[in-house]
């Protein structure tokens, strides 16, 4: 399990989600990306349609890979099971990587609960104002990482104080929940607010296209890096284009890794490689 009061560096998640389209094949090259990139989870979403799908929802008809058919046969069609997340326990184990699940009901939670070296539980956006869930995934013991995506400040007060009072420990995900974010409303300057107004570990969750704002968000304190991957932005499904490509998980972590030591402590100092230019220039 991850404490995430004591982040040293930042941590990458690789969020695959259902961008696997339902083929465990797929899922393990995703998985295989997150760790030959050097990221440190693959995490993935865990429903049961019945419960998570609204109710006005289930019945809209929906043109798929796999012929015409409801939104709810759709949510049942690309939704792993315990064959499947068995079968990712181990591959991950075997590398070693770690890898963990987005619960969206109560069902979900209590099949999370059976895999019992996953690293943390993720709230997502969808689910912050669903205090049943919360306070229950809280209550496991497990530590709660928690996307703030189209929630307003008195929702978000209300999930940390049950957070605050259940969980272990817990860090929050500034976040936009449009598919792809527009740079206007980005608004990357709420994470430092969170960070004051919480007084824990912030993170950020990206569904922008470019890579510029998450390497920005970790300049402004996120020490939490989320975002969605996929092989290839030509396949199907709605969270495909807003994803990076293996090459792009790349060239994120690599431009995110050194920014602490960028950073520096905010003591002004003369550093050992001035000192002789010093010597040199002022005698």
């Amino acid at each position: 399990m991850i404490d995430f009061n004591n982040i040293k560096e930042p941590y990458f998640i690789g969020e695959i989600g259902i961008n696997h389209n339902g083929d465990l094949q797929i899922a393990k090259k995703l998985i295989d990306a997150v760790y030959s990139c050097g990221w440190h989870c693959a995490k993935f979403q865990k429903r049961n349609p019945d419960v998570a799908v609204p109710e006005k929802q289930k019945g809209i008809k929906r043109d798929t890979p796999w012929g015409r058919m409801t939104y709810i046969d759709y949510k049942y069609k690309v939704e792993f099971g315990k064959n499947e997340y068995d079968h990712i326990n181990q591959y991950c184990k075997q590398k070693p990587m770690h890898w963990s699940l987005s619960v969206w009901d109560l069902d979900s939670l209590e099949f999370f609960v059976q895999y019992d070296d996953l690293p943390f539980i993720k709230i997502p956006s969808a689910m912050v104002t669903n205090n049943e869930l919360v306070k229950a995934s809280a209550q496991t013991g497990y530590p709660i990482l928690m996307s703030t995506g189209m929630s307003t400040l008195k929702e978000i007060d209300k999930a940390v104080e049950l957070l605050e009072q259940h969980a272990k420990s817990y860090a929050i995900m500034h976040c936009n929940s449009s598919y792809p974010t527009k740079n206007e409303e980005l608004n990357l300057n709420v994470i430092p607010m969170l960070k004051e107004r919480y007084n824990c570990t912030v993170g950020y969750s990206g569904h922008e296209y470019d890579l510029e704002p998450t390497v920005i968000a970790a300049v402004l304190g996120a020490k939490i890096i989320e975002r969605h991957i996929t092989i290839s932005h030509k396949m199907w499904g709605t969270d495909q284009k807003a994803s990076l490509e293996v090459h792009a998980m790349d060239m994120l972590k690599k431009r995110i890794q050194d920014i602490d030591i960028m950073l520096g402590d905010q003591v002004k100092d003369i550093t050992e490689s001035e000192k002789p230019i010093r010597e040199k220039l002022r005698g």
